[in-house]
Order: structure tokens, then sequence, then C-alpha cells
């Protein structure tokens, strides 16, 4: 093959990449030109590039393929990941107006920030070796920086931008190193010949265990597993709340998704050995994210404490190793999307009548009886959170716990549920505070307008897929999931 074909096969197969780049270089010249003016027809122009990719990731070849000189993969567990990205971008894009018109904040650099990020979240998605994971999870990292502090004249997301860059740099110095570690234990960083040099029994493996732990301590810092997490509460609470909505949602999915690549891809050979890291970072991210939250009185600190019990969940599949345990995950993963985004949407919705968001829980007493259907949209979420049946999101996590039973992971599964038990307290809290306490007059009255709309639209369609009426979705969600997490066995 030569040269040019070569090109012309590696541009066909990495086509999704490809339109998000021209995409992105187009609304930063159109930025450019139009100025802050111009955030709104910008932020749709993002959204319809994200369709665009969506589109070619669905209509991209069958199969395993490589490009690139095999640094990149396109398969079903690529495009599977990749549509949960979209969707979480796509929403983050079209449903920060009205937050950041309060806040002043309307900035055309916003979309070009979030296309970015998300192209460095396809780039770490598809990676098939050590490098491209790297430059990816850069990619999309510096952008995350910019957008944590997106409000530079508030404190909070100062601070929020500094913790996430310094402990993100932090991450990555420990990533790379691990990389330098497999390197010169296996002399490769290709996941393939990583995985055929560190088979069972191999010698190199007790040399490149410590390259492990350093990769697997940079993978934790990006899905903010314990003891990994300290950055979240503060980053969540700091960052604007789109940003957060945005960074627990497309970012985790991401994130959550390389580890099983990496795991069960490059790693597969030494399952025994990493098998023990991942039990311990789920169970510590179960307790944590359950006792943790119990104290918190802000309800995007709730949500991050909330974030962190939920990647201990979706751990519980990865440390069962098998087939059913990665599609557990990303069956955890589609309605964890879902719920938060639809969680992060109700709080973007209650401000006080100075426009200031509402975040204090003692803020949202007596929601029910002033903003009835925002209180019964958000209660779905929460019990959705927590798990209860016959809300939706009691699906994933009994996936993930037959996952572990059948991988004999019993203890790991009665902690689970334990920790659900614990956890359901205080997204009942929330639901206690907003039903039956008495009502305070903090929270204004519904706005109206076009971006308030559509942000109620697409409240309504998340809450609607949370609640039992969801159940319509897990046959087709079920197979793709299957068919996504069989790309790795």
């Amino acid at each position: 093959m030569t040269a040019v074909s070569a090109l012309i096969q590696s541009l066909s197969i990495g086509a999704p990449e490809v339109v998000l780049a021209v995409g992105t270089l187009i609304v930063l010249l159109i930025g450019i030109f139009t100025g802050d003016k111009g955030y709104r027809p910008l932020s749709w122009a993002a959204a319809a590039v994200f369709a665009v990719a969506a589109y070619t990731v669905l209509n991209a070849g069958q199969g395993r393929l490589l490009a690139w000189n095999d640094l990149y993969v396109s398969d079903t567990l690529s495009a599977f990941l990749k549509i949960l990205i979209l969707i979480g971008a796509a929403a983050a894009a079209i449903t920060a107006g009205p937050a950041l018109d309060r806040l002043q904040l309307t900035r055309f650099e916003y979309p070009v920030l979030l296309m970015l990020a998300t192209l460095g979240m396809f780039v770490l998605v598809s990676a098939n070796n050590l490098l491209t994971l790297y430059v990816g999870l850069e990619l999309m990292s510096l952008a995350s920086y910019v957008l944590a502090a997106f409000h530079r004249d508030y404190g909070k997301s100062s601070e929020a931008g500094l913790k996430y860059f310094v402990l993100g740099a932090l991450s990555s110095g420990l990533l790379l190193y691990g990389v330098t570690l497999i390197y010169g234990f296996v002399g490769s960083t290709d996941f393939t010949a990583i995985a055929a040099g560190l088979s069972a029994g191999d010698e190199r493996n007790v040399g490149a265990l410590f390259g492990l732990v350093f990769i697997f301590a940079g993978l934790a810092f990006k899905v903010s597993a314990v003891p990994f997490h300290m950055w979240t509460p503060d980053v969540y609470e700091g960052a604007p709340t789109p940003v957060a909505a945005f960074f627990a949602s497309a970012p985790k999915v991401a994130a959550m998704g390389l580890f099983l690549r990496v795991a069960l891809d490059a790693f597969s050979g030494m399952v025994a050995d990493w098998q023990q890291i991942v039990i311990f970072m789920s169970v510590a991210s179960m307790l944590l994210g359950a006792l943790g939250a119990i104290g918190q009185r802000n309800i995007k600190r709730l949500l991050a404490y909330s974030s962190i019990n939920n990647v201990g969940f979706m751990l519980i599949g990865l440390a069962a190793a098998t087939a059913a345990g990665a599609s557990a995950v990303l069956f955890y993963l589609a309605v964890y999307l879902i719920m938060i985004i639809g969680s992060f949407l109700c709080v973007l919705a209650m401000r006080d009548r100075d426009g200031q968001p509402v975040e204090d829980l003692a803020d949202m007493a007596g929601l029910a009886r002033r903003r009835p259907w925002l209180a019964t949209a958000l209660a779905i979420f929460m019990f959705s959170l927590a798990g209860l049946p016959p809300m939706f999101g009691f699906m994933p996590k009994l996936a993930v716990f037959n996952a572990a039973v059948s991988a004999n992971l019993w203890l790991l599964a009665v902690l689970g549920v334990l920790t659900s038990v614990v956890a359901a307290y205080y997204y009942l809290s929330v639901i206690k505070i907003m039903f039956f306490d008495a009502e305070v007059d903090v929270v204004a009255p519904a706005e109206t307008g076009g971006g308030i709309v559509v942000n109620q639209a697409v409240m309504a369609a998340t809450a609607i897929i949370c609640s039992p009426l969801g159940y319509l979705l897990i046959g087709p969600l079920t197979a793709a999931t299957r068919q996504a997490a069989a790309s790795l066995f």
C-alpha cells in the first residue's frame, strides 16, 4: 500500500475525528470575527457538528479497523462510547445558554472548548497505543482546565481551575511515567504488543506491574475514583454549572471506556494483578461517595460525591473482568449519562429573584409547591441515581451486581448493595426537603424564552428515560452494550 492510499484509508477510518477537527476550526474562525454576540448560533453550530460526527460514527466500517500505523482503532466499543460522548457534549452546548447569560459568560470560546475536549475524548476512546492515549488525554484535559476556570471573575471558579490543573498535571505525570516503565519492560507501547508480551507467567510481569499501577493511577484521576477523587467536589462546586454538567457526563464516559480498553485489552494477561487494584478503588469509591455526601449542603457537591459513588459501582463490572462485566459497565455509563444530565438541568433551572444560582439544599425547601414540575423531575433523577425500582437507574446496578456474582465476587456485590442503601439516604433527603419541608421564598418562578424551552424539553426527555418508561430501551441498549463489550474479548 502506497503512502497516499494509506493516508486516505486512515482519514476515512478516522472520519469522526476529521469532522470534529475541521468543524472546530470553522467555529473558531467564525467566532473570532463575530465575537461573543455569535455565542448562540455557534453553540447550535457545535451541536450540528456533533450530529455530523455521530452520522460518521454510525456509518463507519464494520469490525475492527486500524489506522495511522495502528495507533488508532475503530470498533464497536469506540463507536458506542463516541455516541455517548456526543450526547453529553451536545447537551452541554445547547443547554448552557440561560445560565451563562445570567452569569454574563456567553463567550464564543465556550463551544470551541467543548469541541476541542470532545475531539480529545474521541482520540482517547480510539487509542490503540499508550502514546495515542496520552495525546488524547492531554487534548481533553487542556480544554477542560480552561472550562473549569471559565468564570474567571469568581474566586471559586478560578480555584477550581487551578486545582484541576495542578492535580491533572500530577496525574498526567504519573501516567506518563507508567508508560515509560511499560515500554522499558515490554519494548512497545502498542496495546496488542503489550498484551502479547505480558501473558500469564511472563517474568516481565513483575516489572510491568509498577508501570500498570502508575497508569491506573492516572486513569483513576480522570474517572474521579478514590484515592484520586479529591478534585471532584471542589471543581463541580466552583465551575459554572453547565461546565460541571459536562465534566460529570462526557469525560466520565471517555475515561471509563478507556479504563475498560486498557485493562481488558492491553493488560488482559495481568487480570489477577490489576483486579485487586480495581476492587480496592471500587470499594473505597462506593464508601466515600456514600458517606461523604451525607453532610453536604450544596447540591453540586452532593452530585460530585454521587459521581464518585457511581464510579465505584461501575468499577464492580470492570473488576469482574468478563464480557458480562464490561457490558454492564457500558450499560451503566449510558444510563448514568442520562441521569446526570437531567440532574444538572434541574440545578440549572433553579435561580433566585436576582438571577443568581440556587445551590444550597436549604434554599430548595418546599420547591414542590413553588415549582412542582421541576421538583418532580429532580425527584425522578434522585430515585434513579439511588437505584430504587421501578426507576430505570435500578437496572445498571443490577447488571454490575450480577456480573460480580457470576465472577464469584460475592463480597464485592454485597458491599455494593450495602453502600447503595447508605447512598439512598442523601438522595431521599433531597426529595424530603423539596416535598415535605416548609417552603422558603428563594427559588424564583420559571423563566421563559427559547433557551428555557430547549432546557425544559431536554429535562423532560431525560426524566422520561429515567422513569419506568425507560425499560422500553433495555432491549436495544443491552444488545448494543454486549456487541461493544465483545470487541474487547
